[in-house]
């Protein structure tokens, strides 16, 4: 796979990120599939796994609820909302078993459609063209991951951010250690994908731990699992969904964090409209934030994420 960026998150670090997340989709899916003979029972929620009950997961909040936002004047919006999004990024865009576009940012653009009380219709195109459909006004507003970059920030305005992209540490399930800091981990090996963001952190503020640089995740992982390393650093979310999955064998679990300097992990995930159009930008921030306050966003985050990333 081709180096990503450093500092910044960028269509490499994305495209990184989808292959890790169809891998665990994977897993997670075929370890939750019964033996054969036995009652299938309801379907299981997207990777689903006893050890990671609902209520043990903490679920970010990005809104400021004393920051009362004006509820937008449904005669300037449009009756109908189109979305723009992919069908390659697993959980939070995606075909289904059932062909069905799906996944975490598909359920957030109906709840935001429902809150805004106007028809939702969700496309989907190559995330090289995503930018261009709303520029072009094919579509009103994308849910795609779109980093706002100078380069986007051109065609684009951004809503506020409704999800982050920070990174975390992981240890053995057995590991006693509970906090994350230069002095608790000065001692520790610490696993990282060599060249990127996260390795520049670990040697900006753990410098005095044993980094130990790996070419990809998946060796990194193995090291981990194997006992040649204590910890892994890496990315909040990838890590989640491995936990989740089959391939870390229930070996490990968070520990610290989250870290979420964007500097280093970027300013996470925004919905994107077209320049200019700030009733759009302003309602969907309004509908985010209702989201937020009646537990919606909960809802779905503890859907698709049963093992929380923060």
């Amino acid at each position: 796979m081709a180096r990503p960026d450093l500092f910044a998150p960028s269509r490499l670090r994305r495209a990184g990120l989808a292959i890790a997340a169809l891998a665990a989709w994977g897993t997670a899916q075929a370890a939750a599939q019964p033996a054969r003979g036995t009652p299938a029972g309801p379907p299981p929620v997207w990777g689903e796994t006893k050890e990671a009950p609902a209520k043990a997961v903490k679920v970010p909040n990005f809104w400021n609820i004393e920051r009362r936002l004006e509820r937008p004047d449904a005669a300037r919006l449009p009756k109908e909302l189109r979305f723009v999004t992919t069908d390659d990024y697993p959980p939070f865009n995606f075909i289904n078993s059932d062909g069905v576009l799906s996944g975490f940012n598909v359920d957030l653009a109906r709840a935001i459609c429902a809150e805004l009380a106007v028809t939702c219709v969700i496309q989907t195109a190559a995330f090289d063209q995503i930018t261009d459909a709303v520029g072009e006004s094919r579509a009103d507003a994308a849910i795609a991951g779109v980093v706002a970059t100078p380069a986007a920030r051109a065609t684009l305005d951004f809503t506020e951010r409704y999800l982050g992209t920070p990174a975390r540490f992981v240890g053995k399930s057995q590991d006693t250690l509970d906090a994350a800091t230069p002095e608790t981990i000065a001692s520790k090996k610490v696993a990282v994908v060599s060249r990127t963001a996260h390795e520049a952190y670990l040697r900006s503020f753990f410098n005095e731990a044993a980094i130990r640089p790996y070419s990809d995740l998946a060796a990194a992982q193995e090291a981990l699992k194997s006992g040649a390393v204590d910890l892994l650093f890496a990315d909040g979310i990838t890590l989640a969904l491995w936990l989740n999955g089959a391939d870390s064998a229930n070996c490990c679990r968070f520990i610290g964090g989250p870290f979420t300097e964007s500097r280093f992990f970027g300013d996470g995930f925004s919905v994107a409209v077209k320049e200019g159009n700030d009733t759009l930008r302003h309602a969907v921030d309004f509908a985010l934030q209702r989201i937020w306050e009646k537990g919606v966003y909960t809802d779905l985050y503890l859907r698709w994420f049963p093992i929380g990333f923060y």
